[in-house]
């Protein structure tokens, strides 16, 4: 993951990108009660954004359009901070910095926004405490800070197995655009797959990178997320969602991602995505609607 830029004063800036599961296939219930998966996740150029600066003690401020959303949960538990003492206490570094996170990613949307935050944290700090940690390191610390943390550390296409902290990478994936859209209503991951119909799929991994988006598109429409009609039940919205990006000029796939409730809409070229992200705002203005490049292997 690449640092983004440095702020004022020595600070770390570093984005924390959007994640979305082009794929995602339910395996079985496991005896602990989580879901073994098999889902194919890519990152998009829509992101919060983190920055982090020496302090004399551990704080945390939030600011963006959803900081609000976060503003009533104990910061103590914020992945941000939790990332921060995770490193500090693997490091030995003292753990004093103030960490600023814009959070414009909407909140329990499927998009893996607290777990990219989190990723995004533990790479600025290496930056910013000049640690040589490596790879494998960092993967085990962001393992215990939650299932997605592994993937978005990575931030480029990656196979994701267990619950979703064994990661492998993907085939290279042709250069496309993704159009997100939320329809304002949170969903709980755990409430979702705790009301999944255990109707079980099976791995459906490719090895073979496709030729181009249609290519993908292909590949793509013979698996699904088996975690739509579940979300679509507790959340109606949804189907209206992926009605809409299914009628949309130069859209090849809609889809759920994650758990929900944001749909994502696979095109092409840049400005077939523009062109529906400002048809999709303007006909739906309580929706939150971006657009934005899917992430390769050094594009982050």
């Amino acid at each position: 993951m690449a640092i983004d830029g440095r702020g004022h004063g020595g600070s770390i800036r570093c984005r924390a990108p959007a994640k979305v599961n082009l794929y995602l296939h339910v395996l079985n219930r496991r005896p602990d009660g989580y879901h073994d998966i098999d889902s194919l996740i890519v990152f998009a150029d829509v992101f919060d954004e983190i920055e982090v600066s020496r302090a004399n003690r551990l704080g945390l401020k939030l600011v963006g359009p959803f900081a609000r959303q976060l503003e009533a949960v104990d910061r103590g538990a914020n992945i941000v901070i939790l990332a921060a003492r995770a490193l500090a206490e693997s490091s030995g570094e003292n753990e004093g910095v103030s960490l600023t996170l814009r959070k414009n990613l909407p909140v329990a949307a499927g998009l893996g926004g607290g777990s990219s935050d989190g990723a995004a944290t533990l790479r600025a700090l290496c930056k910013l405490w000049d640690l040589d940690v490596s790879e494998s390191e960092l993967q085990t610390i962001a393992r215990r800070l939650g299932a997605d943390v592994p993937a978005c550390l990575v931030r480029s296409p990656v196979y994701v197995g267990g619950v979703g902290e064994i990661v492998s990478p993907a085939p290279a994936l042709p250069d496309a655009w993704l159009l997100l859209v939320n329809p304002g209503v949170p969903l709980a991951t755990a409430e979702v797959f705790r009301r999944h119909d255990p109707a079980w799929s099976v791995e459906a991994r490719f090895q073979e990178s496709p030729a181009d988006a249609a290519a993908m598109t292909e590949v793509l429409s013979r698996r699904s997320n088996d975690l739509e009609d579940t979300a679509v039940r507790l959340a109606p919205q949804i189907a209206e969602v992926i009605g809409t990006l299914h009628a949309l000029d130069g859209c090849l796939l809609s889809r759920m991602s994650g758990s929900g409730a944001t749909c994502f809409g696979l095109f092409a070229d840049g400005g077939a995505a523009k062109s529906a992200e400002t048809e999709v705002a303007e006909a739906h203005p309580a929706w939150w609607v971006k657009a934005g490049r899917m992430l390769g292997p050094g594009t982050a």
